[in-house]
């Protein structure tokens, strides 16, 4: 793990599960539950990423958008902010962060193009309004550490560097931020959750290598419950359930 995480600005924010759970009060007077909280941030993760696959950015991009994303709603009401607006913002400010840069006009084009409903439907304006704030949400910090950068280094020293490894632990990686493990925990202690969920689906046996890591073994091994826990819950995560939850939020007329 690069020592700069540890005197990084995303090191110092990390947060606590149950601070992460906490639903704004604004939100709760629009009836919000934690598991309305939770739906709606998943499918605006989704949302960031088919946007992103209509404008071809990395996979990076993505990863930095959505831990902004999922960031301001630690600081942010939805019913203040409109997830529908903060979603392609938080990619349109990412991908600067990142150094892709992708143009507002072109998210806005392929916003219209996904999605027939008014309430996606916002301009050039409302995503530059958006986007000062969410800089002022996030501080101004925008730089994000994620699990991809020690995952590769991780399978070569484990000798698990083939394809099927590889695709696999970047395909649970990617599944992560559906849920809100990168405000949480240490990104290469993600990345080794993964490796070890894989290892134990492909049988590989890790555990000699994962003891002389050192590295809390209950830590890791709480990470991958939570990893299976959410695929599990995954299957009732119906498009009803999501847009009841959205409906809830009223947030256009």
């Amino acid at each position: 793990m690069s020592a700069n995480f540890w005197t990084s600005s995303h090191y110092k924010h990390l947060l606590d599960q149950e601070d992460v759970d906490m639903v704004n009060p604004l939100d709760k007077e629009k009836g919000i539950t934690l598991e309305d909280f939770k739906l709606i941030k998943m499918h605006m993760s989704n949302y960031i990423l088919k946007l992103a696959q209509q404008v071809k950015v990395r996979q990076r991009v993505v990863a930095t958008a959505v831990a902004y994303m999922r960031r301001v709603y630690t600081r942010k009401s939805m019913a203040e902010y409109d997830p529908r607006l903060v979603a392609p913002t938080c990619l349109y400010l990412a991908s600067k962060a990142e150094e892709s840069t992708v143009q507002a006009r072109l998210l806005v084009f392929y916003i219209k193009k996904l999605y027939a409903d008014d309430k996606y439907r916002y301009e050039i304006k409302d995503i530059l309004e958006m986007e000062m704030k969410i800089l002022e949400a996030l501080n101004y910090y925008l730089v994000v550490y994620h699990p991809y950068r020690s995952l590769s280094p991780f399978l070569q020293d484990a000798g698990l560097n083939d394809l099927n490894m590889t695709q696999l632990t970047w395909g649970l990686v990617n599944d992560t931020y559906k849920m809100d493990l990168i405000l949480v925990h240490p990104p290469h202690l993600i990345a080794l959750a993964c490796i070890y969920i894989a290892s134990v689906l492909r049988e590989k046996d890790t555990t000699v290598w994962f003891e002389e890591l050192r590295v809390d073994m209950n830590v890791v091994k709480n990470i991958s419950m939570e990893i299976l826990d959410f695929y599990e819950s995954n299957r009732m995560f119906t498009d009803e359930r999501i847009n009841a939850a959205l409906q809830k939020l009223s947030l256009r007329p």
